[in-house]
C-alpha cells in the first residue's frame, strides 16, 4: 500500500469516528453533533500544537517539555489584545507598573554590564550586589503601590489592566509573537544545554509562566479568571434572541438553542481548519526547502553539520522560536474558543504529555502525522472514559449494582484515560516505532 493511500485511509478513519459521534447513539458514541463538533474543534487546536512540537522535535531534535507555558502565553495574548481597557487602571497604577518593569529590566542590564566591565574579584561582587539590591528596592517601591491601585478597581469583575480592545482575531498572531518573544529569551540561555537539561529548563520555565498568570491579578486576574472574552462569532444567547436567526432555525426544524450552538461551533471549525491548513502548508514548504533539509541534517548529526560550517545554535534558536510561536497561536485559539482565560486549568498532562503522545503516535518528523495524531489522540482522550464505563459494565454484568468491586471500577473509569494513552504509546512504539505516518 502506498504512503498516500495509507495516509488518506487513516484520515478517513478519524473522519468516520467524528461522524459516528455525531450521528450514532451506539456503544460509546453519543449521537450528538454538538459533542462531535466540540471534539473536532479541540482536535484541530491540538493538531496545531502538535505541528509546533513536530517542528522542534521532528525537524531539529529539540526536546521541549514546556509546551504548556507557550500555550498559556497565547491565551494571555487574547486578554491583552482583545479585552477593553479597565477604566481608571492606567491612571491608578498602570503607568507605575510599566515604570517598575522597565526598572527591573534596567537592573538586569546593569548587572550584566557589571559582570562584563568590572574585573573579577571582590570589587565586582560588591558592585553587583549593590546594583541588584538597589534595583530591587526601587522596583518594589514603584511596583507594589501601582499593583495595589490597579487590583483595587472593581476586583470582583476587573482588577486588572485590561487590553487594547482590538478585534480578537488579531490576538491569534499576537499570541504567536508573545510566545516567540519568550522563546527567544529562553533559547538564548537554554539551547546550549544538553537535551535532558533543556527539557528540565523548559519544564521549569513553563511552570514559572503559569505561576505568574495565577498570581499576578493585575495582568490576568489570576485564579479569578477572565470571562466573557470577545469572540469572532456571536455568543449563542445573542443568536437565540435574534428573531431572524430563530425563524431560520425553525425553517430547518431546529430548536434555537441547538441551532445557535451548532452554528457557532461550525464557524469555529471553519476558522480553525483554515489556520491549520495554512500552518500545515507552510510547515510542508519549510520541510521540503533547503532550510528544512539542513535542519534534519543538524538533527541527525550536529557534529558533522557544524563541521560543514552550519551555525547549529542559531538554527536551533530559529526552529525553537517557530515551534513555540505555533503553540502560542494554538493557545490563543483555544482561549477564544472557551471565551475565558483560566490559568488554573493549564497542566502538563494536557498541554505537554498529551501533545507529545500526539506527535509520537502520528509520526515524528511528518507534519501530516502530527495532524493525524492530534485529531485521533484527542478523540480517544475524550471517548476513553465512556469506553471504559461500557467495558466495565460488560465485564461486571453478572454482579449486583451494589457490589463494592463493581462500584469501585465504575468510579475509576475516568482513570482509563491514562492507562489507554500509555497502552497506545507502547503499542505504537512496539509495532510502528516511527508512528502511524512515518517520516519520509
Amino acid at each position: 500500500m502506498s504512503e498516500t493511500v495509507k495516509t488518506s485511509l487513516l484520515f478517513l478513519f478519524v473522519g468516520v469516528l467524528i461522524l459516528l459521534e455525531g450521528s450514532t447513539n451506539f456503544l460509546f458514541f453519543s449521537g450528538s453533533w454538538n459533542s462531535a463538533l466540540v471534539i473536532l474543534n479541540m482536535g484541530l487546536v491540538s493538531a496545531i500544537m502538535a505541528i509546533g512540537v513536530n517542528l522542534q522535535w521532528g525537524f531539529a531534535g529539540l526536546f521541549n517539555v514546556g509546551i504548556m507555558g507557550f500555550v498559556a502565553l497565547g491565551g494571555l495574548a487574547v486578554v491583552l489584545v482583545s479585552t477593553a481597557p479597565t477604566p481608571g487602571a492606567w491612571s491608578q497604577g498602570g503607568v507605575g507598573i510599566i515604570m517598575a518593569l522597565a526598572m527591573g529590566a534596567m537592573t538586569l542590564v546593569a548587572a550584566v554590564a557589571t559582570m562584563r566591565m568590572v574585573p573579577a574579584g571582590k570589587l565586582r561582587i560588591a558592585v553587583l550586589l549593590a546594583v541588584l539590591i538597589l534595583g530591587f528596592v526601587v522596583y518594589r517601591a514603584i511596583f507594589d503601590p501601582a499593583v495595589a491601585g490597579v487590583e483595587a478597581i472593581n476586583p470582583a469583575l476587573e482588577g486588572n489592566l485590561g487590553g487594547l480592545g482590538l478585534p480578537v482575531l488579531l490576538a491569534w498572531p499576537a499570541g504567536g509573537l508573545l510566545a516567540a518573544g519568550v522563546a527567544w529569551l529562553i533559547g538564548k540561555t537554554a539551547l546550549g544545554l544538553r537535551s535532558d537539561y533543556l527539557a528540565i529548563a523548559t519544564l521549569g520555565i513553563a511552570e514559572i509562566i503559569i505561576s505568574v498568570l495565577k498570581n499576578e491579578d493585575w495582568l490576568s486576574r489570576g485564579v479569578k479568571n477572565v470571562v466573557g472574552l470577545p469572540r469572532p462569532l456571536p455568543y449563542e444567547v445573542d443568536l437565540q434572541n435574534d428573531a431572524a436567526f430563530v425563524a431560520k432555525a425553525a425553517d430547518y426544524g431546529l430548536d434555537p438553542v441547538l441551532a445557535s450552538t451548532l452554528y457557532v461551533k461550525l464557524g469555529y471549525s471553519l476558522l480553525f481548519t483554515v489556520v491549520l491548513l495554512a500552518l500545515l502548508w507552510m510547515a510542508q514548504m519549510a520541510l521540503k526547502s533547503p532550510w528544512g533539509r539542513m535542519m534534519r541534517a543538524i538533527r541527525d548529526n550536529e557534529v558533522a553539520a557544524e563541521a560543514m560550517g552550519k551555525d547549529v545554535t542559531r538554527r536551533h534558536l530559529q526552529i525553537f522560536i517557530l515551534g513555540s510561536a505555533i503553540c502560542g497561536i494554538a493557545g490563543a485559539m483555544m482561549t477564544t474558543l472557551d471565551s475565558q482565560l483560566t490559568p488554573g486549568t493549564y497542566n502538563p498532562l494536557r498541554f505537554t504529555f498529551l501533545i507529545w503522545v500526539m506527535v509520537i503516535v502520528g509520526g515524528s518528523g511528518n507534519n501530516f502525522g502530527a495532524v493525524l495524531g492530534g485529531l485521533l489522540i484527542w478523540f480517544l482522550w475524550i471517548k476513553v472514559e465512556p469506553m471504559g464505563i461500557l467495558l466495565i459494565e460488560t465485564l461486571t454484568a453478572g454482579m449486583a449494582d451494589t457490589n463494592a468491586l463493581k462500584v469501585h471500577l465504575l468510579e475509576s473509569a475516568s482513570h482509563m484515560r491514562l492507562l489507554t494513552m500509555g497502552l497506545i504509546l507502547l503499542l505504537v512504539l512496539r509495532f510502528s516505532p516511527r508512528g502511524l505516518i512515518p517520516e519520509r
